[in-house]
């Protein structure tokens, strides 16, 4: 039996890195033909693609019972997509550059919602209402990224509207003519390109799911205690492709997409993965969840702000097994000293 789950662990494993894979070239191309920026695709389709199994595992865990598993999954994952992925990625990649006006607001945004969630939580269970601001919030955030991106577009437009270009079009008359067939086409999206985007986000959930199955039957099988599970095997578990999609897009140069996915997925993890759970049943609050997780997410939060300023708007390697050390210490922290 122990055998076989860690056979489906290696084949779930691989299923998630190729879904991935084909996720992030597929996205990225459909976002060069429709003008979107790279870091707003990270904190919205990426981010909430690579997020689903967590919202999905903390739905069916509040929705079952097993609360602190839904929380756990949330808190842990937010605390390893920073520490962990963010340390990964840069120390494999050796810098991940992002632009100061993206990063500022979508961290402003992750850090807000992390406060959120810890103002709620002062206050014992999280119910409707705090579901009901939380839903608004990210509502109101998925608002500045329409304006962003609008001025994103129009700011491209301008661009391309350069006298110099125009001047050039003057002399090249022909050589248009026979181009703009290939600019209207480049303006359309490729079906094919929508399947492997779908068939990627399909590979991520599904290997996902049977990732943290077989994470989670091995765990049962060693009795190792719920919220544990929650923070650390479940979290990391769900956490596989925003892992992979990070890692493969610093890997690829796409820095922006890469920042962008885990700024993304913190806020749609608590807003969502917590909001929409918390409309249907209240979610008790672990004091200890309370006292330290939550914390230690804000804490992450604010590190990682400041070794990008100290990198000039980079996260350099150092910068990574930082950030790689601290989740190490937080970890042995909450396994063996406050379990």
């Amino acid at each position: 039996m122990i055998i076989a789950l860690i056979g489906l662990l290696i084949i779930s494993l691989i299923i998630v890195i190729k879904s991935a894979d084909v996720f992030v070239d597929s996205i990225v191309e459909i976002g060069g033909v429709l003008g979107i920026s790279q870091i707003i695709l990270g904190v919205t389709a990426s981010a909430i693609g690579t997020s689903l199994p967590e919202f999905g595992s903390a739905m069916i865990a509040t929705l079952t019972g097993s609360v602190d598993l839904g929380v756990g999954t949330v808190i842990g994952s937010n605390i390893w997509n920073i520490a962990g992925i963010l340390g990964i990625s840069a120390t494999v990649a050796g810098v991940i550059s992002t632009n100061k006006e993206g990063l500022t607001r979508d961290w402003l945004m992750m850090l807000g919602t992390g406060l959120i969630l810890l103002f709620f939580m002062l206050f014992g269970d999280i119910n409707w209402p705090a579901a009901v601001v939380m839903i608004i919030a990210y509502c109101f955030y998925l608002w500045i990224l329409i304006k962003a991106q609008q001025k994103y577009r129009h700011e491209n437009h301008q661009d391309e509207e350069n006298p110099e270009e125009r001047l050039k079009e003057n002399y090249k008359i022909e050589v248009d003519i026979e181009e703009k067939p290939d600019k209207e086409s480049k303006n359309k999206v490729n079906k094919k390109t929508i399947a492997y985007v779908l068939v990627g986000l399909a590979g991520l959930i599904v290997g996902c799911r049977l990732l943290v199955y077989s994470a989670d039957e091995l765990g049962t099988i060693f009795a190792i205690p719920e919220m544990i599970m929650g923070l650390f095997i479940l979290s990391i578990g769900t956490s596989i492709p925003e892992l992979v999609v990070t890692l493969t897009s610093a890997m690829k140069g796409l820095h922006d997409l890469s920042i962008g996915t885990v700024l993304g997925s913190n806020t749609f993890n608590i807003l969502i993965g917590i909001g929409i759970p918390a409309l249907f049943l209240s979610v008790p609050v672990e004091r200890l969840s309370l006292n330290f997780d939550a914390p230690v997410m804000i804490l992450v939060t604010v590190l990682l702000m400041l070794l990008i300023k100290q990198g000039n708007m980079k996260l350099k390697r150092v910068g990574g097994i930082i950030l790689l050390l601290t989740y190490i210490f937080y970890a042995l922290f909450r396994l063996f000293i406050l379990a």
